[in-house]
Protein backbone atom coordinates (compact mmCIF):
# COMPACT_ATOMS: atom_id res chain seq x y z
CA UNK A 1 0.00 0.00 0.00
CA UNK A 2 2.35 2.80 -1.55
CA UNK A 3 -0.14 5.40 0.06
CA UNK A 4 0.63 4.55 3.82
CA UNK A 5 4.95 4.62 3.14
CA UNK A 6 4.84 8.34 2.97
CA UNK A 7 1.16 8.96 4.31
CA UNK A 8 1.07 7.65 8.16
CA UNK A 9 1.40 10.70 10.66
CA UNK A 10 4.57 9.25 12.56
CA UNK A 11 6.45 9.76 9.15
CA UNK A 12 6.92 13.80 9.51
CA UNK A 13 8.98 13.95 12.15
CA UNK A 14 9.19 17.41 14.32
CA UNK A 15 12.88 16.27 15.70
CA UNK A 16 13.89 19.45 17.13
CA UNK A 17 12.03 18.22 20.50
CA UNK A 18 14.73 18.43 22.84
CA UNK A 19 14.04 20.09 26.04
CA UNK A 20 14.87 21.76 28.80
CA UNK A 21 14.17 20.56 32.75
CA UNK A 22 10.93 22.10 33.86
CA UNK A 23 12.46 23.49 37.05
CA UNK A 24 15.25 25.40 34.58
CA UNK A 25 12.75 26.72 32.55
CA UNK A 26 10.39 28.22 35.76
CA UNK A 27 13.86 30.05 36.98
CA UNK A 28 13.10 32.77 34.24
CA UNK A 29 10.34 34.90 33.55
CA UNK A 30 11.18 34.97 30.02
CA UNK A 31 13.09 32.12 28.99
CA UNK A 32 14.68 32.59 25.97
CA UNK A 33 16.05 30.20 22.74
CA UNK A 34 19.80 29.61 22.88
CA UNK A 35 21.19 30.83 19.69
CA UNK A 36 24.46 30.81 18.06
CA UNK A 37 23.06 27.81 15.66
CA UNK A 38 22.26 25.90 18.67
CA UNK A 39 19.11 23.35 17.67
CA UNK A 40 15.42 24.85 18.72
CA UNK A 41 13.78 23.44 21.99
CA UNK A 42 10.53 23.26 23.56
CA UNK A 43 11.21 25.28 26.75
CA UNK A 44 9.33 24.09 30.11
CA UNK A 45 9.44 20.95 28.39
CA UNK A 46 11.13 17.49 30.19
CA UNK A 47 12.31 14.10 28.85
CA UNK A 48 12.67 11.21 30.76
CA UNK A 49 13.74 7.74 29.92
CA UNK A 50 10.80 4.65 30.85
CA UNK A 51 12.33 1.97 29.50
CA UNK A 52 9.87 -1.11 29.31
CA UNK A 53 10.88 -3.77 31.65
CA UNK A 54 9.57 -6.91 29.87
CA UNK A 55 10.75 -6.14 26.41
CA UNK A 56 13.95 -4.03 27.21
CA UNK A 57 13.26 -1.53 24.39
CA UNK A 58 14.31 1.92 25.39
CA UNK A 59 11.22 4.37 25.71
CA UNK A 60 11.28 7.70 26.67
CA UNK A 61 8.17 10.45 27.65
CA UNK A 62 8.22 13.90 26.95
CA UNK A 63 6.43 15.56 29.55
CA UNK A 64 4.56 19.42 29.13
CA UNK A 65 3.19 20.77 32.40
CA UNK A 66 0.63 23.46 32.39
CA UNK A 67 0.98 27.07 33.19
CA UNK A 68 -0.49 27.04 36.48
CA UNK A 69 1.08 23.91 38.00
CA UNK A 70 4.26 25.45 39.78
CA UNK A 71 1.88 28.30 41.49
CA UNK A 72 -1.36 25.89 42.47
CA UNK A 73 0.88 23.41 44.30
CA UNK A 74 -2.24 21.37 45.62
CA UNK A 75 -4.04 21.41 42.29
CA UNK A 76 -4.40 17.84 40.50
CA UNK A 77 -4.33 17.76 36.71
CA UNK A 78 -6.20 15.57 33.93
CA UNK A 79 -3.27 13.48 31.59
CA UNK A 80 -3.21 13.59 28.12
CA UNK A 81 -1.58 11.04 26.37
CA UNK A 82 -0.31 10.98 22.85
CA UNK A 83 1.55 8.50 20.33
CA UNK A 84 3.85 9.09 17.45
CA UNK A 85 5.20 12.04 20.22
CA UNK A 86 7.75 13.46 17.54
CA UNK A 87 4.68 15.31 15.46
CA UNK A 88 1.77 14.82 17.84
CA UNK A 89 3.46 16.05 21.49
CA UNK A 90 4.72 19.83 20.19
CA UNK A 91 1.52 20.26 18.28
CA UNK A 92 -0.81 18.82 21.29
CA UNK A 93 1.17 21.42 23.14
CA UNK A 94 0.57 24.07 20.78
CA UNK A 95 -3.57 23.57 20.72
CA UNK A 96 -3.69 23.56 24.21
CA UNK A 97 -2.28 26.97 24.96
CA UNK A 98 -3.95 28.23 21.83
CA UNK A 99 -7.43 27.52 22.85
CA UNK A 100 -6.93 28.64 26.05
CA UNK A 101 -5.95 32.18 24.40
CA UNK A 102 -9.10 34.21 24.93
CA UNK A 103 -10.12 32.73 28.11
CA UNK A 104 -10.68 28.92 29.40
CA UNK A 105 -12.27 26.45 26.40
CA UNK A 106 -9.90 23.53 27.79
CA UNK A 107 -8.99 22.24 31.21
CA UNK A 108 -5.27 22.88 31.70
CA UNK A 109 -3.76 19.37 30.79
CA UNK A 110 -0.17 17.76 32.08
CA UNK A 111 0.52 16.05 28.68
CA UNK A 112 2.82 13.19 27.85
CA UNK A 113 4.25 12.44 24.83
CA UNK A 114 5.07 8.30 23.46
CA UNK A 115 7.94 8.76 21.93
CA UNK A 116 9.55 5.37 19.54
CA UNK A 117 12.13 3.25 21.03
CA UNK A 118 14.80 5.29 21.65
CA UNK A 119 16.93 5.80 18.60
CA UNK A 120 14.66 3.55 16.66
CA UNK A 121 14.13 4.29 13.11
CA UNK A 122 10.07 5.67 13.96
CA UNK A 123 8.45 3.54 11.02
CA UNK A 124 10.16 0.64 12.45
CA UNK A 125 8.94 1.25 15.87
CA UNK A 126 5.19 2.17 14.95
CA UNK A 127 5.09 -0.73 13.11
CA UNK A 128 5.77 -2.85 15.87
CA UNK A 129 4.22 -1.27 19.04
CA UNK A 130 1.40 -0.24 17.19
CA UNK A 131 -0.18 -3.02 15.02
CA UNK A 132 -2.44 -5.66 16.20
CA UNK A 133 -1.13 -9.14 14.26
CA UNK A 134 2.11 -10.12 12.23
CA UNK A 135 0.72 -9.18 9.08
CA UNK A 136 2.00 -5.96 7.72
CA UNK A 137 1.16 -3.83 4.81
CA UNK A 138 2.57 -5.22 1.48
CA UNK A 139 4.65 -2.31 1.40
CA UNK A 140 6.46 -3.31 4.38
CA UNK A 141 9.89 -3.72 4.10
CA UNK A 142 11.00 -6.88 4.19
CA UNK A 143 11.82 -8.49 7.92
CA UNK A 144 9.87 -5.50 9.71
CA UNK A 145 8.71 -6.36 12.63
CA UNK A 146 4.76 -5.55 13.30
CA UNK A 147 2.43 -7.06 15.95
CA UNK A 148 3.14 -6.07 19.46
CA UNK A 149 0.44 -3.93 20.45
CA UNK A 150 -0.68 -5.85 23.50
CA UNK A 151 2.93 -5.88 24.02
CA UNK A 152 3.21 -2.39 24.03
CA UNK A 153 -0.33 -1.41 25.51
CA UNK A 154 0.94 -3.56 29.14
CA UNK A 155 4.00 -1.15 29.21
CA UNK A 156 2.16 1.71 28.33
CA UNK A 157 -0.25 0.57 31.64
CA UNK A 158 2.54 -1.02 33.64
CA UNK A 159 5.41 0.82 33.41
CA UNK A 160 4.33 4.99 32.02
CA UNK A 161 1.15 5.34 33.93
CA UNK A 162 3.08 4.80 37.74
CA UNK A 163 5.61 6.77 36.21
CA UNK A 164 3.58 9.87 35.22
CA UNK A 165 1.24 9.59 38.43
CA UNK A 166 4.06 8.79 40.73
CA UNK A 167 5.66 12.02 39.45
CA UNK A 168 3.29 14.90 39.15
CA UNK A 169 0.10 16.30 40.38
CA UNK A 170 -1.94 13.89 38.06
CA UNK A 171 -5.89 12.58 38.12
CA UNK A 172 -5.70 9.07 37.44
CA UNK A 173 -9.48 9.07 36.69
CA UNK A 174 -8.64 11.45 33.95
CA UNK A 175 -6.67 10.25 31.68
CA UNK A 176 -6.94 10.61 27.86
CA UNK A 177 -5.32 8.77 24.57
CA UNK A 178 -4.45 10.82 21.53
CA UNK A 179 -3.59 8.51 18.69
CA UNK A 180 -3.56 9.13 14.65
CA UNK A 181 -3.29 6.05 12.09
CA UNK A 182 -1.42 3.42 13.61
CA UNK A 183 -1.78 5.19 16.97
CA UNK A 184 -5.44 5.57 16.37
CA UNK A 185 -5.52 2.10 15.74
CA UNK A 186 -3.94 0.63 19.00
CA UNK A 187 -5.98 3.13 20.75
CA UNK A 188 -8.97 1.36 19.35
CA UNK A 189 -7.19 -2.00 20.59
CA UNK A 190 -7.08 -0.50 23.89
CA UNK A 191 -10.52 0.42 24.03
CA UNK A 192 -12.19 -2.75 23.44
CA UNK A 193 -9.89 -4.62 25.51
CA UNK A 194 -8.80 -2.22 29.07
CA UNK A 195 -11.05 0.65 28.65
CA UNK A 196 -10.76 1.50 31.58
CA UNK A 197 -6.81 2.47 31.00
CA UNK A 198 -8.29 5.93 29.65
CA UNK A 199 -11.27 8.01 30.38
CA UNK A 200 -11.27 9.82 27.28
CA UNK A 201 -10.24 8.53 23.53
CA UNK A 202 -9.18 10.34 20.43
CA UNK A 203 -8.54 8.25 18.14
CA UNK A 204 -8.05 9.82 14.59
CA UNK A 205 -8.09 7.98 11.04
CA UNK A 206 -7.39 4.47 12.89
CA UNK A 207 -5.90 2.03 10.22
CA UNK A 208 -8.64 -0.29 10.17
CA UNK A 209 -7.63 -1.40 6.85
CA UNK A 210 -4.19 -2.95 8.14
CA UNK A 211 -4.18 -7.00 8.22
CA UNK A 212 -7.46 -7.37 5.94
CA UNK A 213 -9.29 -4.83 8.63
CA UNK A 214 -8.13 -7.90 11.44
CA UNK A 215 -9.15 -5.06 14.19
CA UNK A 216 -12.63 -4.38 12.76
CA UNK A 217 -13.43 -8.35 12.33
CA UNK A 218 -12.39 -8.78 15.87
CA UNK A 219 -14.47 -6.08 17.31
CA UNK A 220 -18.00 -7.46 17.87
CA UNK A 221 -16.17 -10.67 20.13
CA UNK A 222 -13.98 -7.92 22.11
CA UNK A 223 -17.20 -5.70 22.58
CA UNK A 224 -19.21 -8.80 23.43
CA UNK A 225 -16.55 -9.60 26.60
CA UNK A 226 -17.00 -5.66 27.88
CA UNK A 227 -19.96 -4.75 30.53
CA UNK A 228 -18.84 -1.39 30.33
CA UNK A 229 -17.11 1.02 28.57
CA UNK A 230 -17.28 4.47 30.65
CA UNK A 231 -15.30 6.58 28.35
CA UNK A 232 -15.57 10.04 26.36
CA UNK A 233 -14.80 9.11 22.76
CA UNK A 234 -14.21 11.09 19.96
CA UNK A 235 -13.38 9.06 16.25
CA UNK A 236 -12.41 11.23 13.51
CA UNK A 237 -11.28 10.72 9.80
CA UNK A 238 -10.78 13.22 6.91
CA UNK A 239 -13.45 13.19 4.12
CA UNK A 240 -10.69 12.56 1.65
CA UNK A 241 -9.61 9.02 3.28
CA UNK A 242 -13.04 7.87 1.41
CA UNK A 243 -12.61 5.72 -1.38
CA UNK A 244 -12.66 7.37 -4.79
CA UNK A 245 -11.17 5.73 -7.22
CA UNK A 246 -9.59 7.69 -10.10
CA UNK A 247 -10.04 11.22 -7.70
CA UNK A 248 -6.57 12.15 -6.52
CA UNK A 249 -8.03 14.07 -3.27
CA UNK A 250 -9.59 10.54 -2.14
CA UNK A 251 -7.81 7.05 -1.12
CA UNK A 252 -7.55 4.82 -4.22
CA UNK A 253 -6.81 1.10 -1.95
CA UNK A 254 -8.89 1.57 0.95
CA UNK A 255 -11.94 3.17 2.80
CA UNK A 256 -11.18 4.84 6.33
CA UNK A 257 -14.47 7.07 6.24
CA UNK A 258 -16.60 3.50 5.74
CA UNK A 259 -14.48 1.80 8.12
CA UNK A 260 -14.58 4.86 10.74
CA UNK A 261 -18.53 4.15 10.29
CA UNK A 262 -18.21 1.00 11.03
CA UNK A 263 -16.70 0.82 14.56
CA UNK A 264 -18.78 3.78 15.39
CA UNK A 265 -21.65 1.50 14.41
CA UNK A 266 -20.57 -1.35 16.72
CA UNK A 267 -19.60 0.85 19.85
CA UNK A 268 -23.30 2.07 19.46
CA UNK A 269 -24.90 -0.58 19.26
CA UNK A 270 -23.55 -2.52 22.43
CA UNK A 271 -25.56 0.33 24.35
CA UNK A 272 -22.79 0.95 26.75
CA UNK A 273 -24.25 3.40 29.44
CA UNK A 274 -20.67 5.33 29.93
CA UNK A 275 -20.16 5.60 26.70
CA UNK A 276 -20.44 8.99 25.43
CA UNK A 277 -19.51 9.05 21.52
CA UNK A 278 -18.60 11.40 18.79
CA UNK A 279 -17.66 10.34 15.49
CA UNK A 280 -16.85 13.22 12.83
CA UNK A 281 -15.80 13.05 9.44
CA UNK A 282 -13.97 16.43 8.54
CA UNK A 283 -14.65 18.18 5.38
CA UNK A 284 -11.53 19.21 3.01
CA UNK A 285 -9.17 17.24 5.24
CA UNK A 286 -6.93 14.22 3.96
CA UNK A 287 -4.91 11.70 6.39
CA UNK A 288 -1.57 14.06 6.08
CA UNK A 289 -3.92 17.57 6.93
CA UNK A 290 -6.33 15.92 9.45
CA UNK A 291 -5.16 15.55 12.58
CA UNK A 292 -4.27 19.00 14.19
CA UNK A 293 -8.03 19.72 13.47
CA UNK A 294 -9.03 16.18 15.01
CA UNK A 295 -6.96 16.95 17.55
CA UNK A 296 -8.15 20.31 18.76
CA UNK A 297 -11.79 18.40 18.25
CA UNK A 298 -11.16 16.10 20.29
CA UNK A 299 -9.56 17.65 23.15
CA UNK A 300 -12.80 20.09 23.45
CA UNK A 301 -15.23 16.19 23.56
CA UNK A 302 -12.80 14.99 26.61
CA UNK A 303 -11.45 18.29 28.54
CA UNK A 304 -14.01 20.89 27.62
CA UNK A 305 -13.73 23.48 30.63
CA UNK A 306 -17.73 23.00 31.01
CA UNK A 307 -17.11 19.61 32.11
CA UNK A 308 -14.97 20.62 34.92
CA UNK A 309 -18.46 22.34 36.55
CA UNK A 310 -20.45 19.09 35.76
Amino acid sequence: MRFFRGALIGGALLSACSAVPFSEAASSAAPVQRGEGQAYELLGTQVFDVPDPASGIAYQVFVSLPASYAEQTQRRYPVVYVTDADYAFPVLRAIGRRMNGAGPRLEEFILVGLSYGKGEDPMASRRRDYTPTAKGASDAPAGAVHGQSLRYRDYLRDAVLPFIETRFRTMPDRRVYVGHSYGGLLGAQILMTQPEMFSGYVLGSPSFWYDRKHLLREAPGLLGTLDAIDADVYLYVGEFEAQRIGDARYQQEVDMVADNAAFAALLRGREFAGLRLKSDVLADEDHLSVAPRGFTKGLLHTLAEAAAAD
